[in-house]
C-alpha cells in the first residue's frame, strides 16, 4: 500500500510538472506569437509609412511638376498675347476714337481739405469745486473757520490758475487755426489759379485750333497720334509741321526698334526629366516679317488717326516719315535712320478699306518708300523733312503766273526755269524750297534738261510737254 501511494504521488507530481511545463511552453509560445505579432505590426506600420512617405514625395513631384508645366504655359500664353498685340496693331487702332475731346482736358481746382487734426476740439474748461463747508456747529469753532476760508482761498487761486491757462490755450489754439486757415486758404488759391491757367490753356489752344494756327494744328495732330495706346515697346513720341497754304501736315513718327520688339522665343518646354526649360527660337526670317508687319501697321494706323481726328478739315495732305532711333552695329554711335515715308491726300486714304489690307501691300499701294531691310535700319530718303528752315532757302520767283507771257521755255533763265519747277510742284501740292546759287554747274544742267522741255501754246494757257529719251 505505501509502495502504491508512493508511486501516485510520483505520477500526480510527475502530471504537474508536465502540465507546468505544457503551461509554460505555451506561455511562452504565447509571448514569442505576442512578439511576431507586434513585429508584423511594426513592419506593417513601417511599409504603411514607407507607402505614405512615397504617395507623399510622388504627390509634392507632381505638384510641383505641374506648377512649372503652369509657368511654361503662363510663358507661352504671354508670347502669344505679345504677337497678337503685334498683329492687331491697325485693327485695334480701327475700333477706337481718336479724335481729342479738349473740352475733357479741362480741369476742376484740387483744393485740399482743411484738416485741423487736434486744433479742431478745444480743451475742457476748469470747473470750479467748492471745498466742503465745515457743519454749522464745527463752523462756530474760529480754527476751524480759518481753516476753510484758507482752504477756499486756495480753491479760487487755483482755479484762476486753471482758468488762466485755458484761455491762454485757447488763444493759442485759435491762432494755430487761423494760421491753418490762411495756409489752407493759399492753398485753395493757388490750386484755383493752376486750374484756372490750365484752362486758359485749353481755351487759347482750341481758338487757336479753330483759326487754324500752325503750331496749334500740329500739336494737336502730335497728341492724337502720341497718345493712341500701343503694346509695350512703342515709344509714343511724334513731332510735327503744319503748312497752312497746302493744308498739309508733315510728321516725324517715333517707331520701336526690331530687337526689343519681336520676341526671339517661339515657345518654351518643360523637360519634366531635368527639371528645366527650354526654348525654341523663332527664324530670324519671321521675326524680320512680323517687324515689317508692325511698321506698316503704324503707319496706316497713324494715318487713320490722323484723318479720323480732323473733325475740322484741316488737312488735306500728311507726309508721314517714321524713324527708329538705335545704335549703329558698326560704328557704336547712335542713329536716327528714317525706314518710311509716305505722302498721301485725304481722298486717296479714304478710299482704302483698312479693315481688308494687307498693311504691306496697301504702302504699297499708297507710293511708300519703306526699308528693304527695316530690322537692319535700311534707311530711306523721306519725302519731305520736317525741319524747313534751312538758311539756304530762298523766296522763289512767280514765274508760272507769268508764263502765258512768255513765248517759249527757252527763253527762260536758268533761275528763273528752276523758279518754274518749283511752281509746279507747288501746284501739285509739294512743297519745295529753291536754295541759292552755288555755283556748281548749274547752267549745264539748265540746259541739259531745257532741251527736253518745249511749249505747246493754246487759245487758253500755254502748257508743258516733257519727253525722255532713254
Amino acid at each position: 500500500m505505501a509502495r502504491r501511494g508512493f508511486v501516485s504521488s510520483i505520477n500526480r507530481l510527475s502530471r504537474e510538472m508536465e502540465r507546468s511545463a505544457r503551461a509554460h511552453q505555451r506561455h511562452i509560445e504565447s509571448q514569442q506569437r505576442a512578439q511576431m505579432r507586434a513585429v508584423r505590426e511594426a513592419e506593417r506600420a513601417q511599409r504603411a509609412y514607407e507607402r505614405d512617405q512615397l504617395a507623399d514625395e510622388k504627390e509634392r513631384k507632381r505638384l510641383y511638376a505641374e506648377s512649372r508645366l503652369a509657368e511654361v504655359e503662363s510663358q507661352n500664353e504671354q508670347l502669344e498675347q505679345v504677337l497678337q498685340s503685334l498683329d492687331r496693331i491697325l485693327i485695334d487702332g480701327l475700333h477706337r476714337s481718336a479724335v481729342i475731346d479738349l473740352t475733357k482736358l479741362r480741369v476742376e481746382p484740387e483744393s485740399p481739405q482743411l484738416d485741423l487734426g487736434s486744433l479742431a476740439h478745444p480743451a475742457a474748461s476748469p470747473q470750479w469745486s467748492e471745498p466742503q463747508k465745515p457743519s454749522a456747529i464745527a463752523g462756530i469753532l474760529p480754527w476751524v473757520r480759518r481753516s476753510y476760508e484758507q482752504r477756499l482761498s486756495a480753491a479760487k487761486n487755483a482755479f484762476a490758475i486753471a482758468e488762466q491757462q485755458f484761455r491762454d490755450a485757447e488763444a493759442q489754439r485759435q491762432f494755430a487755426i487761423q494760421k491753418q486757415r490762411d495756409k489752407h486758404k493759399l492753398a485753395v488759391d493757388a490750386a484755383k489759379k493752376k486750374a484756372e491757367e490750365h484752362n486758359e490753356t485749353i481755351r487759347q489752344f482750341e481758338q487757336a485750333l479753330s483759326e487754324r494756327e500752325p503750331e496749334a494744328v500740329a500739336s494737336y495732330f502730335a497728341l492724337v497720334i502720341g497718345s493712341s495706346p500701343y503694346p509695350d515697346g512703342f515709344p509714343q513720341a511724334a513731332v510735327a509741321q503744319y503748312q497752312p497754304e497746302s493744308k498739309q501736315l508733315i510728321v516725324a513718327y517715333d517707331l520701336p526698334g526690331y530687337e526689343n520688339l519681336i520676341p526671339v522665343q517661339k515657345n518654351f518646354k518643360y523637360v519634366k526629366s531635368s527639371d528645366t526649360v527650354t526654348e525654341s527660337l523663332r527664324p530670324e526670317s519671321q521675326r524680320r516679317a512680323t517687324y515689317a508687319s508692325v511698321v506698316a501697321q503704324t503707319v496706316l494706323r497713324s494715318l487713320h488717326e490722323i484723318y479720323s481726328a480732323d473733325i475740322a478739315e484741316h488737312v488735306d495732305t500728311v507726309v508721314f516719315n517714321g524713324f527708329v532711333d538705335a545704335i549703329d552695329r558698326g560704328t557704336g554711335k547712335k542713329v536716327r535712320p528714317c525706314i518710311v515715308t509716305v505722302r498721301t491726300s485725304r481722298d486717296t486714304f479714304h478710299d482704302v478699306d483698312l479693315e481688308h489690307v494687307e498693311p504691306a501691300a496697301c504702302l504699297k499701294t499708297l507710293n511708300a518708300s519703306v526699308s528693304k531691310s527695316a530690322a537692319e535700319l535700311a534707311p530711306v530718303r523721306p519725302i519731305l523733312e520736317l525741319n524747313m528752315s534751312d538758311p539756304r532757302f530762298i523766296i522763289e520767283d512767280d514765274v508760272l503766273s507769268k508764263l502765258d507771257q512768255r513765248s517759249n521755255l527757252m527763253d527762260l533763265s536758268p533761275g528763273e526755269f528752276e523758279s518754274l519747277i518749283t511752281n509746279l510742284f507747288q501746284a501739285m501740292g509739294l512743297e519745295t524750297r529753291l536754295t541759292q546759287a552755288s555755283r556748281d554747274g548749274g547752267s549745264i544742267a539748265w540746259r541739259s534738261i531745257r532741251d527736253r522741255f518745249s511749249v505747246v501754246r493754246s487759245s487758253s494757257k500755254p502748257s508743258v510737254t516733257r519727253t525722255r529719251s532713254e
